[in-house]
């Protein structure tokens, strides 16, 4: 089974980080996936998102035009990729920055205030992972078939040594987030 990801926001709000993640997770578990960022030319505040194709089967294209999964940071995001959710889909939206609500009534949206809650607990800059483990709790089984231990021992392989203190961190990000209940 295919499915196409889109992980939009901000520069800075660590958009491709997660899709990087959900990338090397999928890798482990032996899934064929294609990641392709996209940002603009300013970077840092400018636009930014990216795909995710994870698969059990070679994938044809990384292009997504109708994902399964949208995780929207900021509105401008959300007001651009909800529309584009396949019927059944599901949208993660950050509602600390996301002041609409969805129209549609054919797709799924959680509402998750990941800024408010990283800053809650310390964990600024860290609502990507937030939101990222509300994503992992709620599509892993139907979608991705990656558990939650799986994207906190990628932390381990990505974080640079350097900044070793991060693993720590993102990883109370994530179990805040899959811990979630709204």
């Amino acid at each position: 089974m295919l499915t196409e990801t889109i992980i939009c926001g901000f520069g800075g709000q660590g958009v491709l980080f997660s899709g990087k993640l959900l990338a090397n997770a999928a890798l482990m578990e032996g899934k064929e996936l294609s990641w392709l960022p996209s940002y603009g030319p300013e970077m840092r505040g400018g636009t930014c998102n990216c795909s995710v194709c994870i698969s059990d089967d070679p994938i044809g294209s990384p292009l997504v035009t109708a994902p399964d999964i949208v995780i929207a940071m900021n509105g401008p995001s959300f007001d651009k990729f909800e529309p584009m959710v396949k019927p059944g889909g599901i949208v993660f939206a950050d509602s600390s920055i996301i002041d609409r609500k969805s129209t549609r009534d054919d797709i799924t949206v959680y509402y998750i205030p990941s800024t408010e809650m990283a800053k809650e607990n310390g964990l600024t800059g860290m609502a990507n992972i937030i939101i990222l483990g509300k994503v992992i709790r709620e599509c892993s089984d139907r979608y991705f078939g990656i558990d939650d231990k799986k994207i906190i021992s990628v932390f381990e392989k990505i974080i640079p040594p350097k900044k070793a203190a991060m693993i720590e961190k993102n990883t109370n990000a994530f179990k805040l987030g899959y811990e979630y209940e709204k």
